[in-house]
């Protein structure tokens, strides 16, 4: 490919993601390999340079652009020497006009920023984030671990993990293959680490997803208790099955729900959990340097939509503790409306129950809880708090 035929490619992807990120669609990263899987003459430079364009351009723009056009325009004006691409060639774009729309520059976008959590630094959420590791103690010990990847580096606060660059392949590693580690943020880890489970209790994870908190929390408890992986999406559930197989996480138990009756189904394990998880459904604003895509997702209405979400979870959870218990409620979310606002609505609606301060090497108080960010703990965006009834 042609320089000017890859920029014309980060157009075109551009275009595709832009619709997704509208209608609901794939994520962009699913859609660039879709691409180059329908194009195999692109070579790795090709790719490269093509999905190097693509990033740039939606990191550059925090509300979404109308066109891909439009948004490499708007990149243009930070990187002028690209304008030479814009050639009309063959297979590269039409030349420039006069009065081009260029797409502006901003880091989130504009309609959220007054909702953010006040310390939040904004520039920070559209770093690079590096890849994370937790060591998989049902398996391994991180002395262990630590020569299969050598430019690792430990990470404070966590006895379980490693840091690596970003980029790095950790799952063409044998030990990723073998179950000895899982990419999983800091930030995550020092949730689970913040819930203390230990082994012989009895723990749900009540959002789980594909389980990466469920693992997480397995090797916590040393594969002894109990322990249910909750979810209203089977295919997440499915998901989280071979990935307990492979590290070695044999006692978890998954538990579909039925969205709307979740507490039909729940009602067996009432009063008996000694911790529960609710690591929920959110915004993702505190995983924008992963999945900066994800800022074109989202609206206010949306957004109210997993506040309102957010509640009924609370209230369907808080019924499963056993006396004593800890409920864990926790949000890759930036918003006070989905973190320090959830608890303050949680509490008024719930006699006798109170936030308790958790064990956590990072982060800050904020509310009933505590907040990591980017630029103050080198983790995702994490809201989290502990809450106890009588």
């Amino acid at each position: 490919m042609t320089p000017a035929a890859r920029m014309q490619a980060a157009i075109d992807l551009l275009d595709a993601i832009i619709a997704a990120a509208r209608d609901g669609g794939p994520a962009a990263d699913t859609l660039i390999a879709r691409y180059f899987k329908e194009r195999r003459y692109a070579g790795a430079k090709d790719r490269r340079a093509v999905r190097d364009h693509v990033y740039a351009a939606i990191r550059r723009s925090g509300d979404r652009p109308d066109t891909g056009r439009a948004a490499m325009v708007g990149l243009m004006q930070a990187r002028p020497e690209l304008a030479a691409l814009f050639d009309g060639s063959t297979h590269g774009p039409a030349p420039l006009a006069a009065d081009e729309p260029a797409s502006p520059a901003a880091a989130i976008p504009g309609w959220i920023a007054p909702l953010l959590a006040d310390p939040v630094e904004v520039d920070a959420l559209l770093g690079r984030a590096p890849v994370d590791l937790r060591v998989n103690r049902l398996k391994a010990a991180p002395e262990e671990i630590a020569p299969c990847f050598p430019e690792a580096c430990p990470i404070a606060g966590l006895t379980d993990a490693l840091r690596l660059p970003e980029g790095a392949p950790v799952e063409q590693s044998d030990a990723w293959a073998n179950g000895l580690v899982e990419v999983q943020d800091a930030g995550s880890q020092h949730i689970v680490a913040a819930c203390g489970a230990r082994p012989g209790m009895t723990v749900v994870d009540l959002c789980a997803g594909a389980g990466g908190k469920t693992l997480a929390l397995a090797a916590a408890m040393r594969g002894q208790g109990r322990l249910i992986a909750a979810d209203t999406i089977r295919s997440r559930l499915q998901r989280l099955t071979p990935r307990a197989e492979r590290a070695g996480a044999h006692f978890i138990e998954t538990l579909l729900l039925d969205e709307g009756r979740e507490a039909d189904r729940l009602a067996p394990l009432a009063g008996q959990a000694d911790i529960v998880l609710v690591d929920a459904p959110c915004s993702g604003t505190g995983t924008w340097r992963r999945n900066p895509e994800a800022r074109w997702r989202l609206t206010p209405q949306r957004l109210e939509r997993l506040a309102t979400t957010q509640a009924r979870i609370l209230d369907f959870a808080a019924p499963l503790l056993a006396p004593g218990g800890l409920l864990v409620y926790a949000t890759c979310a930036l918003t006070d409306r989905e973190g320090r606002d959830q608890v303050t609505a949680f509490l008024a609606r719930h006699d006798g129950w109170r936030d308790v301060e958790l064990p956590c090497a990072v982060g800050r108080a904020h509310g009933g809880g505590r907040l990591l960010t980017p630029a103050h703990d080198a983790t995702d965006g994490f809201f989290f708090a502990g809450l106890t009834g009588d």
